[in-house]
C-alpha cells in the first residue's frame, strides 16, 4: 500500500537514504515501496538539537532507522538508555518498549516509543522544575 505524504513548502522529507526538499509549493507524494525509512522533518532530529539525554537516544534510534546496518549505532544506543535508567529508572517500562522493537527489528514502532521518552523526560523535567519553583528557560523546549 502507497503512502500519501502532503509537503509545505521548504519542507524536508528523508526516503531511504535521500534528503529532499520540497520547492515552494504545497507538493503531494505517494510513495510506494516496502521497507523504506521515511521522516518528516518535524520528526527529525539533529545532533545539534539532540540536547537531552531522551533526544540523544531519540537520535540513536532515528540513525538505526535510517541507516542500512542498524546495528552500527546498537553500542551508542544502550549505552545512553543505561544512563538513562540509572538517573530515571521509572523510565525503564518506556526503554524496554524501545530495546523489543528494536530487537524485533520494528525500527518505526523504536522511534515512536522514542518520542515518547523524550515526552516523559519533559514531564520529569517540568515536574523537577515545578518543584523547585522555577519556570524552565524557553529555548529549552522540546
Amino acid at each position: 500500500m502507497a503512502l500519501k505524504v502532503e509537503l509545505k513548502p521548504h519542507e524536508r522529507i528523508i526516503i531511504g537514504a535521500c534528503v529532499i526538499t520540497n520547492t515552494d509549493q504545497r507538493a503531494r507524494l505517494l510513495i510506494d515501496g516496502d521497507n523504506i525509512p521515511i521522516l518528516r522533518e518535524k520528526d527529525i532530529l539533529t545532533p545539534e538539537t539532540a540536547d537531552t539525554p531522551a533526544k540523544l537516544v531519540y537520535l540513536a534510534v532515528q540513525l538505526m532507522y535510517i541507516s542500512p546496518d542498524p546495528q552500527s549505532n546498537h553500542g551508542t544506543y544502550f549505552n545512553l538508555v543505561r544512563d538513562i535508567v540509572t538517573a530515571a529508572p521509572s523510565a525503564w517500562p518506556i526503554i524496554e518498549d524501545i530495546n523489543n522493537h528494536i530487537l524485533n527489528g520494528d525500527l518505526y514502532h523504536a522511534l515512536k516509543d522514542a518520542k515518547r521518552l523524550v515526552a516523559y523526560e519533559r514531564k520529569l523535567l517540568d515536574h523537577n522544575e515545578a518543584r523547585r519553583g522555577k519556570p524552565r528557560d524557553a529555548g529549552q523546549a522540546a
